[in-house]
């Protein structure tokens, strides 16, 4: 499955956006606090963007392996 490091953060980007819609009833009516409310839409962005980077630079290495692994076998 090639670009897994663009495809799992754009899925849970939309899932993060469809929850922030359906919880801003709560903040919106006073039942949750602009804090927590906001505060965990961007800790969830801050761990999206990390995990981002992360799979990003596993495929990297992964890639470089196989390569190095195919230059090794000629």
């Amino acid at each position: 499955m090639k670009n897994k490091h663009i495809i799992i953060p754009a899925a849970l980007l939309i899932y993060l956006g469809v929850m922030s819609y359906y919880g801003y009833d709560g903040y919106a009516s006073g039942e949750i606090s602009a804090l927590q409310y906001f505060g965990t839409i961007g800790i969830t962005l801050v761990i999206i963007v990390v995990l981002y980077f992360s799979i990003r630079r596993r495929e990297r290495l992964r890639k470089e392996r196989e390569d190095d692994m195919n230059c090794g076998s000629k």
